[in-house]
């Protein structure tokens, strides 16, 4: 399965981004799932006061909630999980794209943008095998890509030796 990270600052464009190479990925007929990164501590996606939600409060390790379209697992535990913990979830596609995870080890690509006028971290972050930008970059040293084309991309990370 291979994995790519999208990574980059804040309001970078990393969701949008990711969005796109979902839908090229998915048109070339490949599968292709993403899990998404937070450094939120506080982020409660289940609702107090429904079932599901009073059983993981009961102390449940895992509650399942599976409707007639799709299902989720809420795991509980007391730090948070390992990116190899998370990918050992996932059921095999040909595509994994995870959206933050940026200290671990995964190929990456960085999301940037120049007027951002934040630092190009791609000699802090291991493994940063592209740079996606809407402005060409100077000494750049990994290749630069269009942020505004998916399509090449998604060619580049289908092509990456990862």
């Amino acid at each position: 399965m291979k994995t790519i990270g999208i990574i980059g600052w804040k309001n970078s464009g990393k969701t949008t981004l990711v969005c796109k190479l979902v839908s090229n990925i998915k048109n070339r007929g490949l599968s292709v799932s993403t899990i998404k990164h937070t450094h939120h501590h506080d982020v409660e996606i289940d609702q107090p006061g429904k079932d599901s939600y009073q059983h993981r409060k009961a102390g449940a390790n895992e509650v399942i909630l599976a409707t007639h379209n799709g299902w989720m697992i809420f795991h509980e535990q007391p730090t948070e999980p390992e990116l190899s913990e998370v990918i050992a979830r996932v059921q095999p596609v040909d595509v994994l794209l995870v959206e933050g995870y940026k200290l671990h080890d995964h190929p990456k690509i960085l999301v940037y943008r120049p007027e951002m006028e934040k630092e190009l971290l791609t000699h802090k972050i291991s493994n940063v095998i592209a740079v996606a930008s809407d402005q060409p970059i100077d000494d750049c040293p990994v290749p630069v890509l269009d942020l505004n084309n998916a399509e090449q991309i998604a060619d580049f990370l289908l092509a990456a030796d990862v």
